[in-house]
């Protein structure tokens, strides 16, 4: 799918007068989906990741071939559970940070069965909710 892309900024805060600019196409599933045969799109539920521009309900673009590293938000599998927090090494161990400060990060400890599903490359959000 391909929408046109206006390869310019434009100001969030007082108004300026249009400029003249001819639209290129921008190809959204290279920039959605770089990696089509490793990706996917999943719906977020709750509001751990708020600070991080992940509100409940918007679609996160996963990249399955992107090897995790510390500071990339992924999708994981803790103790048969989903959840999606930004990965951190601290010292020796990883841990799962939320990206609000109502919940608690989580250390990954040897005993927890424990998978990353891929790493959110990109969000999209519906204004209109």
């Amino acid at each position: 799918m391909t929408l046109p892309f206006f390869d310019t900024t434009i100001p969030a805060g007082l108004p300026s007068p249009a400029l003249d600019y001819e639209p290129e196409e921008i190809d959204l599933s290279r920039i959605l989906q770089p990696n089509p045969h490793q990706s996917f799109i999943i719906r977020v539920k709750g509001d751990s990741m708020t600070e991080a521009h992940i509100p409940d309900g918007c679609l996160a673009v996963v990249d399955r071939s992107i090897r995790p590293s510390t500071g990339d938000i992924i999708v994981a599998v803790l103790n048969g559970e989903f959840t999606i927090k930004r990965l951190v090494k601290a010292g020796r161990n990883w841990v799962l940070h939320p990206e609000n400060p109502f919940y608690k990060p989580i250390v990954i400890t040897e005993e927890a069965d424990f998978q990353v599903w891929g790493v959110i490359t990109a969000v999209i959000v519906d204004m209109r909710k």
